[in-house]
């Protein structure tokens, strides 16, 4: 450990994430942000996720009752590369389709070579965006190392059209390229997912079992007739094969939770039912070999820091039952 450390005091404001002080060599999790957004299709801001995330972090009190000290093994964050953050200015600059889907080729090379390297020195990589197609190339990484795995796909959203607004890349369509473009995905589980067109469920059809989806109107209708949260979220991980990505869409949560994301939707999980599901992984015995934490931005609804606020408290459940799996 680099300097002194009490979890009791306040964080220094210069510290890591969530205050810590581990370097990335003393670190078994290491965290990437991806400060991208070029293909946000509705509020913008997602870019600014990581940085805010990391803020916010160094206020939170680490005392876990349920799972201990495990920060205590380290967390890390890398900051944003440089690189990373001209092609999101080159993609600005140029929205055109074609310029931006050869930046997003070029960004999925830069996180799948990053998450190559950390697993390699046998940690556990977990991505902070920016939108939700920054993780193809980490997810790659991770199927590559692993075998074959399984997605946790928590979001308002399928993700699954073909080129949206003629993006190759796109947030829209994350899980359609990672199930048709990754060897080694056995099955995606969707939960939370409400909004979604004609051609995204005739594609999670075709999928068969291959995609799993929870609809969210289907979780509220069983639990407004007398079941429990708790006999849904065992499907959900039931659902799952033995190793499993985390892909955890911010605005699958209520947008209470997260007024600033780019395409709030209605309805979702509480973030105490999010934080039920990720137990409920972890205690079914599957093991998280990654993750990623996307969409979440600084509000434009005059919240402030509240994004911020309810993101850290993800990344740090998705950090514990990573170690703790």
């Amino acid at each position: 450990m680099s300097r002194p450390f009490d979890p009791n005091s306040a964080s220094d404001p210069d510290s890591g994430i969530f205050g810590l002080p581990y370097s990335f060599e003393e670190s078994a999790l290491i965290l990437l942000s991806v400060p991208w957004e070029a293909t946000a299709s509705y509020g913008k801001g997602t870019a600014r996720g990581p940085e805010a995330i990391l803020a916010a972090s160094r206020q939170m009190d680490l005392y876990d009752p349920d799972l201990g000290n495990w920060y205590e093994r380290g967390i890390y964050m890398l900051p944003a590369q440089e690189r990373i953050v001209r092609l999101n200015g080159l993609a600005a600059a140029d929205p055109s389709s074609g310029h931006v889907n050869a930046l997003s080729s070029e960004l999925n090379g830069i996180v799948n070579g990053e998450c190559e390297g950390i697993y390699t020195k046998g940690k556990i990589a977990g991505v902070i965006g920016g939108e939700h197609s920054v993780p193809f190339g980490a997810i790659q990484a991770a199927a590559r190392r692993h075998g074959t795995i399984g997605i946790l796909h928590v979001d308002a959203h399928s993700d699954t059209r073909n080129k949206y607004e003629g993006y190759e890349w796109s947030h829209a369509s994350i899980m359609r390229n990672v199930l048709d473009r990754i060897p080694g995905i056995g099955r995606i589980v969707q939960a939370g997912v409400r909004d979604f067109c004609e051609e995204e469920a005739g594609y999670c059809r075709f999928a068969g079992s291959r995609m799993v989806t929870f609809y969210d109107r289907m979780a509220a209708d069983r639990i407004m007739r007398g079941d429990t949260w708790h006999s849904i979220a065992t499907e959900i991980a039931g659902a799952l094969p033995e190793k499993v990505w985390v892909s955890f869409d911010i605005d699958g949560l209520d947008p209470s939770c997260c007024p600033g994301t780019g395409t709030p939707v209605p309805g979702g999980m509480s973030f105490n039912q999010a934080m039920h599901l990720l137990r409920v992984v972890r205690t079914l015995g599957r093991k998280i070999i990654g993750f990623d934490l996307c969409e979440v931005a600084p509000s434009r609804q005059g919240s402030g820091e509240w994004d911020a606020n309810v993101g850290a408290r993800v990344l740090f459940a998705l950090c514990g039952h990573a170690l703790c799996s």
